[in-house]
């Protein structure tokens, strides 16, 4: 267990920012308890255990449960004494279960985090580009009434003329707050799926509400940040952005999903005609300086009034310049003192340009922004956009991520590494244990196997999860691949190959007192099923209050209760047939090797 814990310590970002604490403190628990096992525990069994006398009564309890287990006990030894005449056919059932692991691990669904009840929601409204804010505040007094009339919300915020860029007259931003979990009955994620079915009911704007995200560093903003970088120019990016929207877009995977480069914001080019204007007597900078101090709402000077002081901001009434050809009828003085209007020198030309200029990495970059449906983890709507930039984009563009989802391609990686230096940590020390490179094959047989039966209950629960939410009902939450469940999925590797160890060292001792390894192996699996069973009722019914848990945070030990309950589980049930059939393929048979070195030493 030291050796399978260590590994998480020593990880960077933000997995190991997370579990140094964890990882270290059961590191050290374990190593203390193993010193206080070897020299506290057997002197307080001679001080505290009582003498029994050979056919002393036991209890009614005590008496019933030896019973049963004993007949559980012949029941095995039977089923394991058959299943090892046909020990091929276990064989080709473990390696089904191994091939199988890829497949589950494949399917699975994938994420950072699971979502938990924050009591939290953000939401944003985007406009046309030409929408005032007069009548953006018309519209999201509607998304501030849905909001007021849930009966969970408790405060809420909302800016208007703000996004993501910074200032903008057509988009918004919001924020819900809801009442504590004690007084209200719907989760957080139900309440904002009920928001956002209402969100979408309003035409004017284009609305999506999420969840953020309950980790720190998962970085801000919707889920789903899918980076597109490349050299060339804004239209070409813009160009097949739009074509892997349109794929998004026939997934049906998303709530929302929309780009942050648009070429699509109004500009007005004013023309001077520069012969006219000399004639006049007017320079460039004159109609410069007329048209900002009109406009631009820029500081002038101060004026004292009442012994206070006030900002001079020169600016036209605003029902003056709510359109272009408004400007045409301002007026400038010319060198002779006569006022013309604008029109005379000039023309104006609308056209578009990009809202903004994003780069990433150092590229020209589009991000495709997005909230995947509920029941859709945050990989599969990923895998979604993998899929649809590898068909579409050409050579010499990239891809990359942002957000929660850079997050969860990262973590995910440093996850397995740790489980295959803790796998292969474990394999060394047992190597090194039992002078032997066979018998830890053995032992951490059952690994793979609780890690698949793990897998597949996350599956099934996803799958109840899907009909769960068709029917309007509370998903379970967690039932992912996330960063909880990996970790359980790492502690699994080191209490599930105890099993292992009970079942090979105790045969490898019947082997040294003369038995055959098929004797060896029935009788040691039949001896050691009780130990086994303990240790497995034991670490699940420790997982039943992670399995149980409401409010905040019930989505994370939800998780990592479920890979380990399950796993130990299944795994336990494949470990108690298919070790007992590997070690009659691979594990040591020592009656042959003493013999073997008893004619070498004859010879």
């Amino acid at each position: 267990l030291v050796a399978v814990y260590l590994p998480i310590g020593f990880l960077g970002g933000l997995t190991g920012t997370l579990f140094v604490e964890f990882a270290f403190s059961l590191a050290g628990a374990v190593l203390l308890s193993g010193i206080v096992a070897l020299t506290l525990s057997p002197m307080m069994c001679s001080k505290i255990l009582k003498s029994h006398s050979h056919g002393e009564a036991k209890g009614k309890v005590e008496a019933w449960l030896d019973d049963k287990f004993n007949i559980l006990q012949r029941s095995y030894q039977n089923k394991l004494h058959s299943a090892l005449n046909e020990k091929h056919v276990i064989l080709v059932f473990g390696g089904i279960v191994l091939v199988s692991c890829y497949f589950l691990f494949v399917s699975t669904p994938q994420e950072l985090e699971p979502q938990e009840d924050q009591g939290f929601i953000l939401a944003i409204a985007q406009g046309d580009p030409t929408m005032t804010l007069d009548y953006l505040e018309k519209y999201t007094r509607e998304m501030n009434r849905i909001a007021e009339e849930s009966p969970e919300t408790g405060n809420l915020f909302l800016l208007n003329g703000i996004g993501g860029a910074g200032a903008a007259t057509n988009s918004a931003f919001a924020g819900f707050v809801l009442n504590s979990w004690n007084e209200r009955d719907r989760s957080t994620i139900s309440v904002q799926q009920s928001i956002e079915a209402e969100l979408q009911q309003i035409a004017a704007l284009q609305m999506f509400s999420f969840v953020p995200p309950s980790l720190p560093s998962a970085g801000g903003g919707p889920p789903v940040q899918f980076v597109i970088g490349s050299t060339e120019s804004a239209e070409n990016l813009l160009e097949l952005s739009d074509q892997i929207l349109m794929k998004a877009y026939e997934s049906r995977k998303f709530i929302f999903i929309d780009k942050d480069l648009k070429i699509d914001k109004p500009r007005v080019e004013v023309l001077i005609d520069r012969e006219k204007a000399a004639t006049l007597g007017i320079s460039m900078q004159q109609i410069g300086a007329e048209l900002g101090a009109m406009l631009s709402g820029g500081f002038a000077n101060r004026f004292s009034l009442e012994n206070r002081s006030y900002k001079v901001i020169p600016q036209v009434q605003r029902s003056d310049r709510l359109t272009p050809t408004q400007l045409e009828q301002y007026y400038i003085r010319t060198s002779s003192g006569e006022l013309i209007p604008l029109s005379t020198l000039v023309s104006l030309r609308e056209t578009v340009e990009p809202q903004q200029l994003k780069r990433f990495q150092q590229l020209n970059a589009v991000t495709l922004q997005g909230v995947p449906r509920p029941g859709v983890s945050l990989g599969e709507a990923l895998a979604v956009l993998d899929q649809a930039a590898a068909e579409i984009l050409p050579p010499g563009y990239s891809v990359d991520y942002a957000g929660q989802a850079r997050q969860l391609k990262t973590e995910g990686g440093g996850l397995v590494l740790a489980f295959f230096f803790a796998l292969v940590l474990i394999y060394l020390v047992l190597a090194a244990q039992f002078e032997s490179w066979r018998d830890p094959l053995v032992m951490l047989v059952t690994v793979p196997m609780s890690v698949c039966g793990a897998m597949l209950a996350i599956n099934l629960v996803a799958i109840i999860n899907g009909f769960l939410q068709m029917g309007g009902m509370e998903a379970f939450p967690g039932a992912s691949m996330n960063i909880y469940t990996q970790v359980g999925l790492v502690t699994l590797i080191g209490v599930i190959s105890k099993h292992g160890i009970l079942i090979v060292e105790f045969a490898n001792k019947l082997q040294e007192e003369g038995r055959s390894r098929r004797e060896a192996i029935e009788e040691a699996s039949s001896i050691r099923l009780r130990p086994v069973l303990m240790t497995t009722a034991a670490l699940v019914l420790a997982m039943v209050p992670l399995l149980m848990a409401t409010g905040p945070g019930n989505g994370a030990r939800f998780a990592m209760g479920l890979v380990v309950s399950t796993g130990m589980t299944i795994g336990t049930a494949f470990t108690l047939f298919v070790v007992p059939t590997v070690y009659m393929y691979i594990g040591r048979d020592l009656q042959a090797e003493q013999r073997k070195q008893s004619a070498a030493a004859f010879n």
